[in-house]
């Protein structure tokens, strides 16, 4: 059985009230549905039809958020008072999208307003005192945080001692004392009741501008759709209504900023969906704050301007542009200084760019499935980074213990912040896999896979996938289902992609066939010539010429059973095996051609005991090179690695199952030249006799060698010699004839068994 990359988690199969079941059949849907549903705790007729049908109705009302009736009441009197307001944000895109929309709504007002969006590198995340001091000195009299706030203690406490007063609107972990601000607007505040804790910055930033004006203001959603997606919150409760209506309100936007953005990034506006946001939108959205000035965003999402759009939009896709080349680099990088051997990644690099490090950390956690910290040595010898956690594992919770021993700490259970002195590196490596070691952290099993059912080919339609659609939008706590298939094989698999590491192809059960796309898996090709192929993935449509099919996106797949590949007739396409990990098996004494390809060791078996002693370790992969006499030699290897795959290449050194053994007729002709001839150079004319008595020069040799044996001639120096009085033998009577009978035998049965039956064979 092949290892799987993820840790498998399959949902179980939970009693399900039959009433409910026949309940989501009458909305028309796969009982698949009923499940699907009944395990995202979506359990009542009501939760139903408000999950697959959002109201705007259903939102809550903005003033039962705490402070919220204070903090409207604040911003009503600096706008009758003219007094300088300034919005003060985040550089990522939930930031930007929450200073956007209430930007917007205080212009509407006619409010006196600004909006600073800090700089990464230079004021850091959330209130800096510096800033609001220069802010002040500027006549700020009121500022409203969006998407921060909460762990500002200090600049707050500064801005009270100046005489003015901080909004804060946020959303992120509440610390033990909260800020002196003279409101506070969280969902979930300690002295509130919002139903709803779980609203992004943006989220929080739209009720505000809702209880402001008094309104639902539709014309915002777009840009709450945007945020909210982007910071990854849970898409459920109001945040699935919010995003639901934001979508449709993107799809009809009038933003020239936006408009832009779609048209270069090539994006066809009437499909823009949760994926479109996730993976093109926000991406170049938060390139800015990670390598320059995210506050040129919210001039792209607020100018009337046309041609500053397009100059804007330009700017942003070419620094989106940047940051990925600068995470190719870093992650390259990075990659190349893993240590196996540790449990938890502590990587420290020099010169690589501190606003792309939380992103190489979560590459990296995809590809390890260990916790990684990834660091950049800065020019005052502090070492700083970011790093990413996977679920059972709390990142922050593990580091706290050295909070003492950092210049600056902060983060959650998947994501932190730090900054170290260089010659610190070691003991917090150290620290990490001693943490990891005595709470007995296993990582080998890969990151989590949620897996949502078992599906057959013949199920995934194209009816059947529109129908999944029902569940959008899809993102934190209503991820896109993922579906198990058993009992595949794979055909007309190719190569694809421009470096050829992805694989496509089709997945067949006997009965229907699904085409299929695996990202990164080109590697694994060898794999997917396996007949007993178990695959996760997600199902999709393919749409090309306006001829829409069903197709897989391949997560993961695991090979049932013991793996045999069948390298026959086409050993040159043997994938690379040269490992520590790979037996190279031969069972002949002579190397053959393809042998002195092979840079690896070549163990050559020839009996029981041989086997024994090769097959006391582990091998990841065994490779047979060629065909034994005794086939029971193969058997007792692969019973013995099961474990391992199998590649099998039995390459014939003789032809010995194609040229057979002789028939009489042959021997007796080739006996009565030589009786005839009394002596014959073979050395040099061994090519000329085999044409003169019309035999295989392999078979010709081996005839001779047969009367050797048999004594009825001589070989001296080249020289073939007749014995006259040579004692009459039976041809059977020779032990080479026999053992060239047997591995006739054996070389048929090799070569020739379908692979079906060989693996049968192999391992029963």
């Amino acid at each position: 059985m092949s290892k799987r990359n993820y840790e498998w988690c399959m949902s179980g199969d939970p009693q399900i009230p039959t009433k409910f079941v026949d309940f989501v059949r009458e909305k028309q849907l796969p009982e698949l549905f009923a499940k699907i549903l009944w395990q995202r705790g979506i359990r009542t007729e009501e939760a139903v039809a408000s999950f697959l049908t959002p109201s705007l109705q259903d939102l809550h009302d903005p003033f039962l958020l705490y402070d919220m009736d204070r903090a409207i009441e604040r911003v009503n009197q600096a706008i009758l008072e003219n007094q300088k307001i300034l919005i003060y944000g985040d550089y990522d895109a939930d930031g930007i999208t929450s200073a956007t929309i209430v930007k917007e709504a205080l212009d509407f007002l006619g409010a006196d307003v600004e909006t600073y969006l800090p700089n990464r590198f230079k004021d850091g995340y959330g209130p800096n005192q510096q800033v609001y001091e220069e802010k002040i000195k500027q006549g700020v009299q009121l500022i409203v945080t969006v998407d921060n706030g909460v762990s500002g203690f200090e600049a707050i406490s500064y801005a009270n001692s100046m005489g003015v007063d901080v909004i804060v609107t946020d959303h992120h972990e509440l610390p033990r004392q909260l800020p002196p601000a003279y409101a506070i607007i969280h969902p979930r505040h300690p002295r509130g009741a919002y139903p709803f804790k779980d609203l992004a910055g943006v989220g929080v930033a739209f009720k505000f501008v809702c209880a402001l004006l008094d309104e639902l203001v539709i014309e915002s959603l777009d840009l709450v759709a945007i945020g909210t997606i982007a910071d990854m919150v849970s898409l459920t409760g109001e945040n699935r209504i919010l995003v639901s209506y934001g979508l449709k309100a993107i799809r009809q936007t009038e933003r020239m900023g936006l408009m832009e953005l779609f048209r270069i990034s090539q994006i066809v506006v009437d499909k823009i969906d949760d994926q479109t946001i996730g993976f093109s939108i926000a991406p170049r959205l938060n390139a800015l704050g990670r390598l320059d000035d995210a506050n040129v965003a919210v001039e792209l999402l607020t100018t009337f301007d046309e041609e500053q759009a397009k100059t804007l939009a330009k700017a942003i896709d070419q620094k989106n542009t940047e940051r990925k080349e600068i995470v190719e680099d870093v992650f390259e990088q990075a990659f190349q200084k893993l240590n196996p051997e540790n449990l938890i990644h502590v990587i420290v690099g020099e010169g690589w760019h501190e606003g792309v490090l939380g992103i190489v950390a979560g590459r990296i956690v995809q590809q390890t499935g260990k916790p990684t910290l990834v660091l950049t040595v800065l020019d005052n010898g502090i070492v700083k980074g970011s790093g990413r956690s996977v679920e059972k594992f709390n990142l922050f919770e593990a580091l706290s213990p050295l909070k003492d021993q950092f210049v600056s700490f902060g983060g959650h259970h998947s994501a932190v912040g730090l900054s170290i002195h260089a010659e610190k590196i070691s003991y917090l490596q150290n620290h990490l896999n001693t943490y990891a070691r005595e709470h007995s952290f296993d990582f080998s099993e890969g990151l989590p896979l949620k897996i949502d059912g078992t599906i057959e080919i013949e199920e995934a339609t194209v009816s059947f996938i529109q129908i999944l659609q029902k569940l959008a939008p899809f993102g934190m706590d209503n991820r896109y289902p993922k579906f198990l298939m058993r009992g595949l094989k794979s055909e007309n698999n190719r190569l694809i992609g421009a470096n050829k590491n992805h694989l496509k192809g089709q997945l067949t059960d006997g009965k229907a066939t699904l085409p299929f796309i695996a990202f990164q898996f080109g590697a694994n090709e060898t794999d997917f010539t396996s007949d007993q192929l178990t695959v996760v993935g997600e199902l999709a449509l393919n749409e090309w010429n306006n001829h829409v099919t069903p197709q897989l996106m391949l997560d993961d797949y695991q090979i049932e059973g013991p793996q045999l590949f069948d390298f026959r007739s086409k050993m040159n396409a043997l994938p690379n095996l040269q490992t520590d990990e790979t037996l190279f098996v031969s069972f002949v004494e002579n190397e053959t051609t393809f042998q002195q390809r092979i840079e690896g060791k070549v163990v050559r078996i020839l009996n029981e005991e041989a086997i024994l002693k090769v097959c006391s370790r582990h091998y990841a992969a065994i490779v047979y090179l060629d065909c034994p006499t005794d086939v029971n030699l193969v058997k007792k290897i692969a019973q013995q690695t099961k474990e391992a795959k199998h590649f099998i290449v039995f390459e014939t050194a003789d032809d010995a199952y194609l040229d057979g053994v002789g028939t009489r007729n042959q021997y007796r002709k080739l006996y009565q030249l030589i009786q005839q001839q009394k002596t014959m150079d073979i050395r040099y004319k061994l090519d000329e006799l085999a044409n003169y008595v019309q035999l295989p020069k392999k078979l010709l040799i081996f005839m001779i060698q047969v009367f050797f044996e048999l004594k009825f001639v001589t070989i001296n120096d080249g020289m073939l010699g007749y014995v006259e009085d040579a004692v009459p033998a039976q041809l059977e009577t020779s032990t080479i004839y026999q053992q060239r009978k047997q591995r006739i035998d054996s070389e048929m049965f090799l070569q020739l068994s379908d692979i079906t039956s060989l693996k049968d064979w192999f391992f029963s």
